[in-house]
């Protein structure tokens, strides 16, 4: 082969490599790599403070690592059941998730902390996989500190997005328990529904494989999907579901969509939130199916039951 010049060489070599691998070798020079942040880390503008006022909750700064600062929200409650991490979606920013936070602060008597990872809204840097695994575990130390707790001890919870972040955490350290809404076994999975010709499995750099990392928490689940979530599909998050080992309960809520809130009413059908009851012991069953009807009558015993 000594016919063949270095630069030829060098040019087949590569073509070798991404033939066996494809273009996720590239890291961030793959060509699939804008599309990847345009659709899975998109930079919206936050909202107006003021508009949300009535939810902000405590405007908090949490730096990671590498000294990036994360703009939070944190909602202590006097008399908190349980302290919880909320990892949101990949749309919207924390001005608009306060609003939710809230909500769940009040509704379950929790301490709560929801944050932007990097690049969103306020929150410094650019975003990307290992990048908002880092801003989640940052977080989840800052919220563990300020409440005198183990890192361990905190509850995740997360949305869409916001799921494979808390599956990372869980997976890394334990949690109290984990708590996941509308999300999916992997990121190429997902493509793989929409775009299977751009071969995601080969060529993603952006992955989030929660199916596998799922594996290693063997904390209690509970888990929610819409049957009409068309952007992740049903079979992806009970895939998620079936690979996790400890106790669990999978609810499926009728017409639910991606953008449905569950977790206000979810959260219900659980012990996860609860102080007295030890990790191991927590009988969740295993999955269930909320009637149109009954979504009413388990929003209207939400206030009450409280997760005992």
């Amino acid at each position: 082969m000594r016919w063949l010049s270095l630069p030829l060489m060098t040019a087949l070599m590569t073509a070798l490599m991404l033939a066996a691998s494809g273009c996720r070798v590239l890291g961030p020079f793959s060509p699939l790599r804008p599309v990847e942040q345009l659709l899975i880390y998109p930079q919206s503008v936050a909202p107006s403070f003021a508009r949300h006022g009535q939810a902000a909750g405590r405007q908090v700064w949490v730096e990671t690592e590498n000294r990036q600062q994360l703009d939070a929200r944190y909602f202590a409650h006097r008399h908190p059941q349980a302290v919880a991490l909320y990892c949101h979606g990949n749309v919207g920013t924390v001005e608009k998730w306060a609003v939710l936070a809230g909500r769940l602060s009040k509704m379950h008597r929790l301490s709560i902390l929801v944050f932007d990872y990097r690049g969103y809204g306020r929150s410094t840097g650019i975003a990307h996989e290992r990048g908002i695994l880092q801003d989640a575990e940052a977080a989840r130390n800052w919220l563990a500190q300020e409440n005198g707790i183990q890192a361990c001890d905190v509850v995740l919870i997360g949305r869409s997005l916001g799921g494979a972040v808390a599956v990372d955490l869980a997976s890394n350290g334990g949690a109290r328990g984990l708590i996941l809404e509308s999300t999916f076994s992997s990121l190429p999975d997902v493509a793989e529904r929409h775009a299977a010709w751009l071969l995601p499995e080969w060529n993603m750099t952006q992955r989030l494989n929660s199916l596998q990392k799922i594996k290693n928490y063997s904390g209690p689940l509970l888990q929610s999907h819409g049957d009409t979530d068309y952007l992740i599909p049903l079979a992806l998050a009970k895939e998620l579901f079936a690979t996790a080992p400890g106790p669990k309960k999978f609810i499926v809520v009728p017409e639910g969509t991606h953008n449905d809130d569950h977790i206000r009413y979810c959260g219900c059908g659980t012990r996860i939130l609860s102080p007295h009851t030890a990790a191991g012991r927590i009988d969740l069953g295993e999955s269930s199916r909320i009637g149109t009807l009954g979504l009413r009558a388990r929003l209207r015993t939400c206030s009450r039951v409280l997760i005992r």
